[in-house]
């Protein structure tokens, strides 16, 4: 089933994007690392060198491995990529370089999705409704301070995962299977893409009918509009971060439907 797909990237404003966004046939999948805090990682490689590394052998995996479930190909790409670099670099620093991952592949008729870590991937259903499948386990840490979500990373006993040193962190990824016959489109996002919804008080259909009719740059630049008119410290966690949107639709008339119209905010 092919896709028709469009997609934009904005860094922090004055930073650097660390995210990856890679669409192939029938899959895409974005990658947002996680932003370098000053701390010493015990690795020689950045954060950009991972998320391109990953990107790369992930995207390797989705083509060359179509009858392998999503857990397995984020484990085989996670395991080639500490390999890479844990012969010179600490494994066990939980500052390593780390990304989260949000993934959709159509196969046999059905989406799959994966995502670890705070990426959501909303799936606006052909009746309107819209299911956003999210790791929200970081917003449930009992502090956010920086030294404490260091602690919490990787961590199964209350914490939360992501791609990072640890290749069983695909494990603790969340999946889904969805009939393609029951979707309109489909939205892939890093966390930064998704404030509008789960901070300015957008509601999730009214997010994806504005991604359909105005495309990805313009809701990421409402969300720039948004978070300047944000007082510092109303919401915990970085005032801007990296935003990053792939939306996808099956092509074929089959799937077409008509928009969903919604006023309220």
């Amino acid at each position: 089933m092919p896709f028709e797909i469009t997609h934009a990237t904005v860094p922090t404003p004055g930073g650097v994007s660390e995210a990856a966004v890679v669409t192939g046939p029938g899959f895409a999948f974005v990658l947002d690392g996680a932003t370098a805090t000053g701390a010493t990682t015990g690795c020689t490689h950045d954060v950009t060198w991972y998320v391109e590394q990953l990107a790369g052998l992930l995207c390797a995996q989705l083509l060359t491995d179509s009858s392998a479930g999503l857990r397995e190909i984020l484990r085989t790409a996670l395991t080639v990529l500490v390999d890479r670099h844990g012969q010179t670099c600490d494994m066990t620093n939980a500052d390593s370089p780390s990304s989260t991952v949000a993934v959709v592949r159509e196969r046999d008729g059905s989406l799959d999705v994966l995502v670890l870590g705070h990426s959501p991937v909303a799936l606006h259903r052909i009746n309107g409704a819209v299911e956003v499948i999210v790791d929200d386990r970081v917003a449930y840490l009992g502090s956010y301070t920086e030294d404490a979500v260091r602690g919490y990373r990787n961590n199964s006993t209350g914490g939360f995962w992501v791609a990072g040193a640890k290749p069983e962190a695909a494990d603790q990824a969340l999946t889904a299977s969805i009939p393609l016959s029951q979707i309109q489109q489909v939205a892939v996002l890093s966390a930064g893409a998704s404030r509008l919804p789960e901070r300015y008080g957008w509601s999730w259909p009214r997010f994806m009918v504005e991604l359909s009719e105005s495309g990805p740059g313009q809701v990421i630049g409402a969300t720039r509009e948004a978070e300047a008119c944000t007082a510092t410290g109303a919401f915990r966690g970085r005032a801007h971060d990296t935003a990053a949107i792939v939306l996808c639709r099956p092509s074929e008339p089959a799937y077409a439907t008509e928009k969903v119209a919604e006023t309220t905010p």
